[in-house]
């Protein structure tokens, strides 16, 4: 991990359409950008980043309500998009002055992001990384978004009006952390983990980007048809195998080499690692970055 006083380290707020983004930098090199998926923050990616400073300039941020960015304005934003996420990461790359090509990396739900992102972005794009990356093929969204996400904003308001996010957040966070790794533990720090996850911005986060995943997952298969991905570019699926030769772990598997195939991509497989591929395999995942961009 690297040292708090490592002069590479770099932690600053930048503001992205009026929302004040944490945002950190390190190492030096070609530049790469790290992006987690639902629900998580910036120190996800703790364990990777080591392995990956002695030869990359390392971007991470945290999307609005995660980490220690700040919220959305409770009213008047629209509900996250593939497309949104994708300016998200141009303007993140923008404010650090990086206009160069950068290999983005997403992690879960963050695969369509960063996806959408070289579709939309050709020229930026330097190399694309899905790690575990979420896959929805012909994916059908639930009718009435902005009723869905105003309902997620109405829930995540309620459960915050009884201290529910402060009572029950880093449990959540753990138990989840816990479930999505083989190694059955959350190896976030925990008085992060406390200070992030314990407020009512985080929850709103989370349920607005899970009541429009299968709304990102249409969008991005609708890129992939109209925007194609520039020639040549590198490409890695990284899949998590977990071990275990249950049904639910081969499907799985099965669904990432099928992403694999439709995006041209060089497919890999670690294990044992769970969902969080970070906590688990972390040299794995450097290993694919520095292998495709």
């Amino acid at each position: 991990m690297t040292a708090p006083d490592d002069p590479r380290a770099r932690a600053r707020f930048l503001r992205v359409d009026g929302v004040p983004l944490h945002v950190r930098t390190e190492g030096s090199g070609p530049v790469c950008l790290l992006t987690g998926g639902l629900g998580s923050s910036w120190f996800d990616w703790d364990l990777v980043v080591p392995f990956l400073t002695p030869y990359r300039t390392v971007v991470r941020f945290d999307r609005p309500g995660y980490g220690l960015s700040a919220p959305e304005p409770a009213t008047g934003r629209p509900a996250p998009t593939a497309a949104g996420e994708a300016e998200r990461i141009r303007a993140v790359l923008d404010g650090l002055g990086l206009r160069g090509p950068c290999t983005v990396v997403g992690h879960s739900m963050a695969g369509f992001h960063v996806e959408a992102f070289a579709r939309l972005h050709p020229d930026r794009a330097a190399g694309l990384v899905l790690v575990d990356s979420s896959v929805e093929p012909a994916a059908r969204p639930y009718p009435a978004p902005g009723a869905r996400d105003l309902a997620a904003r109405a829930l995540a308001g309620a459960a915050t009006a009884v201290a529910v996010p402060y009572l029950l957040g880093p449990a959540a966070r753990r138990l989840t952390a816990r479930l999505s790794t083989v190694c059955r533990e959350d190896l976030a720090p925990a008085p992060l983990v406390r200070h992030c996850y314990r407020t009512g911005r985080a929850l709103r986060a989370l349920l607005r980007e899970n009541a429009r995943y299968l709304d990102l997952a249409a969008e991005v298969d609708g890129l992939r048809r109209t925007r194609p991905l520039p020639e040549g570019l590198p490409v890695t699926v990284l899949a998590a195998d977990d071990g275990c030769r249950s049904r639910r772990t081969e499907e799985w598997l099965a669904g990432q080499r099928e992403l694999a195939a439709l995006l041209g991509a060089d497919y890999r497989t670690t294990a044992p690692a769970g969902h969080l591929v970070m906590f688990d395999r972390p040299d794995a995942v450097a290993s694919a970055v520095l292998d495709t961009g």
